[in-house]
């Protein structure tokens, strides 16, 4: 007989500053964006970084001009959720290869922010409502697991000493977004909803040139998030599978 799935936890917001490490502009505006707004709101301090610059990500617009104009509007969703500091990576969009040099990029920002929480994209082949996963996903999302660890290695990425950038083993959790296996929910209700539409909205120039019949913001985001909330009995949920360490 089939077991019944856990049932799900509160992720509690127990942290003081939290990192939120994606691959391309708007992967944090699908979902995350909301728990984000949240957080902000309860005191704690939020940042991004993202390892591209979504060069890549507009059919109808050239990488050379794509990627400026994406990561202003990166800058400006950030802003609507109460993101002041967006740092970017300068790998390729479309090709980030998973190894060291990724893993010692993620390992600086987190050095440099020394937050208590991480919040990542999932590493799995597919998402948890079984679209399949894109590979700057996973390659950044497994990078990003390594990272937490790397950070606290004062023997690792030792060219980081002379960045000032002392280990950092704070990390205390990691969350990962549009994980198949979901462990804790965040309430996203009401106005932290309407704040993630507002935020996914603000890539204008991405969201143009979507296929006609692909859902815009709202709809989207009340799929997603509508989906988080039924299944722990509120209206809209952001869900994260919750990894401890220590």
């Amino acid at each position: 007989m089939e077991q019944p799935a856990p049932a799900l936890e509160p992720l509690d917001n127990t942290f003081s500053s939290i990192l939120c490490v994606v691959a391309h502009p708007d992967d944090i505006e699908y979902g995350t964006a909301a728990a984000v707004h949240r957080w902000v709101g309860e005191g704690t301090t939020v940042r991004y970084f993202l390892l591209t610059r979504g060069e890549a990500g507009i059919d109808t617009m050239d990488p050379a001009e794509a990627g400026s104009v994406r990561e202003a509007e990166e800058r400006e969703s950030a802003r609507r959720v109460g993101v002041d500091e967006v740092d970017f990576g300068d790998h390729p969009d479309g090709a980030i290869e998973y190894g060291v040099a990724l893993r010692r990029d993620i390992t600086r920002a987190i050095r440099r922010t020394r937050p208590d929480l991480v919040v990542a994209g999932t590493w799995g082949l597919r998402f948890g409502g079984g679209m399949i996963n894109q590979a700057d996903h996973r390659a950044v999302g497994l990078a990003t697991l390594d990272a937490v660890a790397d950070a606290g290695n004062r023997w690792l990425h030792r060219d980081l000493d002379a960045e000032g950038l002392e280990p950092w083993g704070g990390v205390t959790a990691i969350a990962v977004a549009g994980s198949p296996d979901p462990t804790h929910w965040v309430d996203v209700s009401g106005e932290h909803f309407e704040a993630s539409v507002h935020s996914l909205e603000a890539h204008e120039a991405y969201n143009s040139v979507l296929p006609a019949d692909f859902p815009a913001p709202r709809e989207l985001l009340g799929m997603i998030l509508g989906g988080g909330g039924k299944a722990v009995g509120v209206e809209h949920a952001a869900l994260f599978e919750v990894i401890r360490r220590g």
